[in-house]
């Protein structure tokens, strides 16, 4: 593991005792959670399924997730990240913790019917990689759910051009001590996502269409969720981002097939299943 890696697995580390999401209710994270598992229906999953969350990070997603499944098994690199989660976990029985490193699952071949990954394996140097091994411990037939930041490949020129300016900020700021980037990126959550999100939603009211307006996706999203984002965003050493079609290509040669997007916000989040090639 390069230095890289262990100083973003440190970061996301710290990231996760500041915002825990101990006192943030289901209620609250519900939207996010229907967005991201749109694709999924768990009545279709084996009765005892086995299914793994792949950078389970506070466990926030899982939540939602331990009570639909037989055994869920919570993976994260970061020990602090996986102290959180047992703590959000705490009701649940049928929950494991494991600290291991995407590319580095000591499980079986073919030994989950369902795993999912959510805003992680943008960060960390080999994505295509993190993919395979998630796909190798995963049954034949079995589904993979997947979050990635998106290269804006649906978005208008100058909406990049925006984003790379950004970008220089964020090779800045992941340089810095930890509390040190948690006092800019709270800054930036309140001074830039607030009032560009909530200009979105104003203009949404009167009928605008804002689908490209910057940080639209937050225009009802609570300051706690903006600031733990922005710190995501601009906080992390390590941040690679794909297209649709970069996605697929690698989707496919990680072994899933009937690939499927959701045409919706965050962007992408796609499923795919095992091969039985």
């Amino acid at each position: 593991m390069t230095g890289k890696q262990e100083n973003t697995i440190l970061n996301f580390g710290e990231e996760w005792k500041y915002f825990n999401h101990l006192d943030i209710s289901n209620e609250a994270l519900s939207k996010y959670y229907n967005d991201y598992f749109s694709l999924i229906d768990f009545d279709v999953l084996p009765i005892n399924s086995r299914v793994f969350d792949l950078g389970c990070g506070s466990g926030r997603w899982s939540r939602f997730v331990a009570d639909k499944v037989g055994t869920l098994y919570c993976i994260d690199p970061s020990k602090e990240a996986l102290e959180i989660a047992r703590q959000n976990l705490i009701n649940f029985q049928n929950v494991y913790f494991y600290d291991y490193d995407a590319n580095n699952l000591a499980f079986e071949d073919n030994f989950f019917d369902f795993g999912f990954s959510l805003g992680v394996l943008h960060h960390i140097q080999d994505t295509l990689s993190g993919i395979k091994s998630a796909v190798r411990v995963l049954k034949v037939d079995s589904p993979f759910l997947l979050y990635l930041y998106f290269s804006f490949d649906n978005k208008p020129f100058w909406y990049k051009m925006i984003w790379k300016l950004t970008d220089f900020l964020r090779i800045l700021i992941s340089k810095l001590p930890f509390r040190i980037k948690l006092i800019i990126c709270n800054a930036i959550a309140f001074f830039i996502y607030y009032p560009l999100s909530r200009g979105s939603k104003f203009l949404n009211k009167y009928g605008i269409d804002t689908k490209n307006f910057p940080l639209n996706y937050y225009k009802n999203a609570t300051i706690y969720t903006m600031k733990n984002d922005a710190l995501d965003r601009f906080g992390t050493i390590i941040e690679q981002r794909f297209s649709k079609l970069e996605i697929r290509e690698m989707l496919s040669k990680a072994g899933l097939i009937n690939i499927e997007f959701s045409p919706d916000p965050p962007y992408w989040v796609v499923k795919g299943y095992k091969s039985n090639k």
